[in-house]
């Protein structure tokens, strides 16, 4: 009995602002400063213009910063699937379930126009959005938007592949589904 009369929360109840709660401390009634301008939490300073912004010397960047493998392919088209294709379907034809509930239909991964762009301008439309497209850079770290930019090609070049690139395997097995 006499142990448990020495317990007390005042260690568990210590007093302390909650965040952005009103004090008497400063001017201007708040019980924290805001954060000096410029100034960068350690582990977040995104120097690599490239990487972060999709750009080279402040131009499109023309190529992917990081090397292209399956693994990547793989993540791409799970993130595509999750944040792409309710409104460019699988395929990147633009008529996924939102549009086929009434959403304006937003243009085909396989118009030759989209097919020219740079990957920047990809990475930057997922990052910045455009037109009624979201920005979806506060939701999508910049190596999943580049995974995705990289599933984006791979969808291109699946309806666009020249027979001439496929093996005779690839080839016997398209002429034996063609009708």
């Amino acid at each position: 009995l006499l142990a448990t009369a020495g317990c007390s929360r005042d260690m568990a109840d210590q007093p302390r602002y909650e965040p952005l709660e009103a004090s008497r401390f400063f001017d201007d009634g708040s019980s924290a400063r805001p954060r000096v301008e410029g100034t960068v939490a350690r582990g977040h300073l995104e120097v690599d213009e490239h990487f972060f912004e999709g750009k080279v010397d402040g131009e499109l960047a023309r190529r992917l910063p990081i090397e292209v493998d399956s693994a990547l392919l793989e993540r791409g088209q799970a993130r595509y699937n999750i944040f792409c294709a309710n409104c460019h379907d699988r395929v990147g034809t633009g008529r996924g379930m939102v549009v086929q509930r009434g959403f304006p239909q937003p243009p085909s991964y396989h118009d030759q126009r989209l097919r020219a762009v740079p990957d920047g301008h990809i990475y930057d439309v997922i990052t910045n959005g455009l037109g009624r497209m979201a920005p979806y850079g506060p939701y999508i770290p910049p190596a999943d938007r580049w995974a995705i930019v990289a599933y984006v090609r791979a969808l291109q070049l699946s309806q666009h592949a020249k027979a001439a690139l496929l093996n005779e395997q690839d080839l016997a097995e398209i002429e034996k589904r063609a009708p």
